[in-house]
């Protein structure tokens, strides 16, 4: 066999691909394990067996075909983790809509993008959560919501978007509609009356696992995120797959701090628990300590995913000892670097002796390296393991783009059943991201070995990865370039100590002005996300520029590295020191 056949390696796997739609997948499980617990909510003190939520996702089912809402409609949903999210998520998919994964933590601009970009055409969304009032964003964004009646909207900036439902997942009894123009949940159940069961399963039975069924928002080069495709086939196999390697069953719980809204949440943990007969523990709306140790104790759960930053919090927690984690045996680790200081606590001191480290993207469903609990303790904390079952990978030359010898560096392309359907609406950034041969190209610099573990080494890409939260710096440029003072601007990721990365600028100003840091954090509040606003924020005189006038933000990074570095760079010590110092071992998805 050549060099060049070496460098490819393929699991074939012994458990054939599923052939089904996720409907019918969930049907055969729920089947199985009728009596089960499928998912327990503690923010809403609500339980829900395999059946109850079978029940639960029919009804929605029918009450949205009841609506108006069909096969192929885009239907987001912009919200924190609840069961209604989850009900969502699955009677979509009994339909053949398609959902719209929508950050809650998106503001106007951002939220306007996303209903625009994948031309959203119903949107179900809580009315506030801590200081974000979706109310009111939307109605500022939308201000036909205040005039129109019935509920069926025509917006002249949205022409696609028709229905705009709220739900109030903490209250037990509806508190009516703030506007004309809103939806509520009960309308919706309530359309379910002239939708018989024998219609639902119809429709059902029409659709092909190759159908698009997710819109999730990723990382860019340029620009604001692209709107990624995901099919029945794409997701439901990453699911089950991840879950065989957890030898995840109907006897496991699964505690799920992490956001429905990212691929981790949707995919890693809900759809893997339901592809089993496990049961997903919903231990809060959005990540809180205490609440996520408190269910790990009370429900006994098996196992707990989350990115470093959430595994930190928890070991840190002066509370830590006094729950007992004793219950738990495996997880997976991703979405941002993952130290082997950290994954060593991990095991130890909260009981995950299996836990694993995840690396993959959301274009990828989202994963495609996955270690192994069989793994020796240097590839399970020092790789992101092999490629999943029925994947195949190698590594690229860069600039070539021909395959390099194993060990040698070059960046990751994957394929098979995993890689997405396209961007919505960009066919030129899809012919990018996956080449003629149906290669899709990871934007991560890696290695592979004789044995095919993958070490991840860098990144191609811009893209900073905040605490498992991925930024894109074009898009934090656009909008900081709209302040009147400034004349150019450079937006990257440095090394942090908690969040593995955090967000940083360089900003030039225009002769004569004259600014401050407060000031630009001001203009950015309210407008982007909290955590896209940056943290470090430099005025400067120029930039490093190549000889052809390209500005050279790798050395722009290199530069703000050393300088921290030299001022004392806010090293804590203990686990985020490891943090700080680890290999980067699992990429943001």
């Amino acid at each position: 066999m050549s060099q060049m056949h070496k460098s490819y390696f393929h699991r074939g796997g012994r458990v054939p691909l599923l052939g089904v739609t996720i409907p019918e997948q969930f049907a055969h499980v729920a089947q199985q394990f009728p009596a089960c617990e499928a998912v327990v909510c503690f923010p809403q003190k609500r339980r829900l067996t395999y059946a109850g939520l079978a029940e639960s996702i029919d009804h929605l089912a029918r009450g949205l075909l009841g609506m108006g809402f069909g096969k192929g409609d885009r239907i987001g949903v912009w919200s924190t983790n609840n069961v209604e999210w989850l009900l969502l998520q699955m009677a979509t998919a009994r339909i053949g809509a398609i959902l719209v994964n929508i950050n809650p933590a998106y503001r106007r601009r951002e939220l306007a993008y996303a209903l625009q970009r994948s031309e959203v055409q119903g949107l179900f969304t809580v009315p506030a959560f801590r200081t974000s009032d979706y109310v009111a964003m939307l109605v500022e964004l939308i201000p036909e919501l205040k005039e129109v009646s019935g509920g069926v909207l025509k917006s002249k900036e949205f022409p696609f978007l028709r229905r705009v439902v709220l739900y109030e997942p903490a209250q037990p009894v509806e508190t009516g509609r703030p506007h004309p123009g809103f939806g509520t949940w009960s309308e919706v159940l309530g359309a379910a009356s002239g939708i018989s069961s024998e219609q639902l399963d119809e429709i059902t039975a029409s659709l092909d696992m190759d159908d698009a069924i997710n819109i999730e928002y990723t990382s860019g080069t340029t620009g604001f995120p692209k709107a990624v495709v995901l099919s029945h086939h794409n997701i439901l196999n990453n699911a089950y797959f991840a879950a065989q390697a957890m030898h995840f069953s109907e006897e496991d719980r699964l505690c799920v701090p992490v956001p429905f809204y990212h691929c981790f949440g949707m995919v890693l943990a809900n759809l893997l628990c339901l592809s089993v007969g496990a049961c997903i523990v919903l231990p809060c709306e959005h990540f809180n300590v205490i609440a996520v140790l408190e269910a790990i104790e009370t429900e006994k759960c098996t196992a707990i995913h989350g990115v470093p930053t959430m595994f930190i919090a928890q070991l840190e927690h002066q509370q830590f000892k006094d729950f007992d984690l004793s219950s738990l045996r495996t997880g997976i680790m991703a979405g941002a670097p993952c130290p082997p200081a950290l994954m060593k606590l991990v095991m130890e001191e909260m009981h995950c002796s299996e836990i694993l480290i995840g690396y993959g993207e959301t274009e990828a469903s989202p994963l495609t390296h996955l270690t192994s609990r069989d793994d020796s303790m240097e590839r399970r904390i020092e790789t992101v393991g092999k490629n999943l079952p029925h994947q195949e990978v190698k590594v690229v030359d860069i600039d070539s783009g021909q395959t390099v010898p194993l060990g040698r560096t070059g960046e990751l392309c994957t394929r098979g059943y995993h890689v997405m359907k396209g961007y919505y609406g960009d066919p030129e950034a899809t012919r990018k991201a996956i080449d003629a041969n149906g290669w899709l190209h990871s934007g991560d610099l890696g290695s592979m070995d004789t044995d095919g573990y993958v070490r991840i080494t860098g990144r191609l890409k811009e893209m900073i990865i905040r605490g498992g939260e991925n930024i894109y710096p074009r898009e934090i440029e656009d909008f900081i370039f709209t302040h009147p003072k400034v004349a150019e601007v450079a937006v990257f990721g440095v090394p942090h100590d908690y969040y593995g990365e955090e967000v940083m600028a360089w900003i030039k100003l225009h002769a004569g002005e004259t600014g401050t840091e407060q000031e630009i954090r001001d203009f950015c509040k309210g407008q982007i996300a909290h955590f896209k606003i940056p943290k470090y924020i430099w005025f400067v005189e120029e930039f490093p520029m190549t000889v052809t006038g390209k500005l050279q933000k790798f050395r722009i990074r290199e530069i703000a590295v050393k300088r921290m570095r030299e001022k004392g760079g806010g090293k804590e010590g203990g686990i985020q020191k490891a943090q700080a110092t680890g290999r980067l071992e699992a990429g943001g998805f």
